[in-house]
């Protein structure tokens, strides 16, 4: 297993989608400051890191070759399909892209991509109105868009899941949580109770389920634009 078979060495695939991807999310995230694109450099970087493997090199599945073939000797390791390792190691035997976990992995992506569109339009309106971005998305979560990069990473970790991605994701997700905190920290000091008021009424990470209040429909006017 010296030498990936034709199924990889797909450097223009690796090209390809990353590239496509890196700017489909740039469409949706707009990054604007210093922060922003350091949390989109590292989701980017993920992206990169993902399609490495998928198309270019299986380092994971070289890595664990001898397990992978001791333990599943009738599969065909360097064979492309075989890469959906969930799909392959909970025994799957139709399509993997039709598999169960690569099913989820597909709510989780679109999921992601979601947030990140909702948390703009709402963003992009209350800069200009210079007003708290407490509406639609974020009545129910304060930061979705860290949320939405975390949801798509779930999603392609679900689909192809790497030793690599596998060691990223909870540094990626301790970064965003980290940037999220820190952003937080700037609106109290600039804005105090009225953005202390918006943190009781609205979960940071995990969405509220019930519907937004009086106070969360008419934001005070002076308050911080945006919640990320």
């Amino acid at each position: 297993m010296n030498t990936p078979a034709s199924d990889y060495g797909l450097w223009s695939l690796v090209f390809i989608n990353s590239l496509v991807f890196i700017i489909f999310a740039f469409s949706f995230a707009k990054p604007h400051t210093a922060r922003d694109w350091r949390s989109f450099g590292a989701f980017s970087a993920f992206l990169v890191a993902l399609f490495t493997e998928m198309y270019g090199f299986p380092l994971t599945i070289y890595l664990l070759s001898g397990w992978l073939t001791n333990r599943f000797p009738g599969v065909d390791w360097l064979a492309h399909d075989s890469g959906h390792l969930l799909e392959m190691l909970f025994g799957w035997q139709g399509n993997p892209h039709f598999g169960p976990f690569h099913l989820l992995s597909t709510v989780f992506i679109i999921a992601g991509f979601w947030l990140l569109s909702s948390a703009w339009k709402v963003l992009y309106a209350a800069g200009r109105l210079r007003s708290l971005a407490s509406t639609d998305v974020y009545a129910r979560i304060r930061h979705p868009q860290y949320v939405g990069f975390v949801l798509i990473m779930t999603g392609f970790l679900f689909q192809w899941p790497t030793l690599v991605t596998l060691a990223m994701f909870p540094v990626l997700v301790f970064m965003y949580v980290r940037l999220a905190r820190r952003e937080e920290h700037e609106a109290l000091a600039e804005f105090g109770d009225t953005y202390r008021a918006y943190m009781r009424q609205v979960p940071a990470f995990l969405p509220r389920l019930s519907g937004p209040s009086a106070d969360d429909r008419d934001p005070p006017p002076h308050a911080k634009t945006g919640g990320e």
